[in-house]
């Protein structure tokens, strides 16, 4: 099992920044990938950001040249800087693991973070 803990988030003005960082716990040597994800209101949960344990990252369009996704192994973190916020940004963000479970590889979640762009 996996655990994550969010932080960071809150409100910030369009153009402005914010730093999200997610502590994991829990069987994370076994992890092969991971990052954030968003879900606005009414809409599905989408990848925002991932980074893989050979060093690879793949990025939504919508935030590519604006957010980067970054791993600390030694500290079991892994961080979503994101910079020139947008007010479509808006949306609650959650940590992604992706490592083995019971049966078979799974997915592990974050509770979220809120991070609203608004003037």
């Amino acid at each position: 099992q996996v655990q994550l803990v969010e932080s960071g988030g809150g409100l910030v003005q369009p153009g402005g920044s914010l730093r999200l960082s997610c502590a994991a716990s829990g069987r994370i040597f076994s992890i092969y990938a991971m990052g954030w994800y968003r879900q606005a209101p009414g809409k599905q949960r989408e990848l925002v950001a991932r980074i893989f344990n050979g060093g690879s990252r793949n990025y939504a369009d919508s935030v590519l040249g604006r957010f980067t996704v970054s791993r600390d192994n030694a500290k079991n973190t892994v961080d979503l800087q994101m910079n020139s916020l947008k007010p479509e940004d808006t949306a609650v963000y959650y940590c992604n693991a992706y490592g083995p479970g019971p049966i078979a590889p799974m997915d592990y979640w974050g509770q979220g973070t809120q991070v609203t762009v608004s003037s």
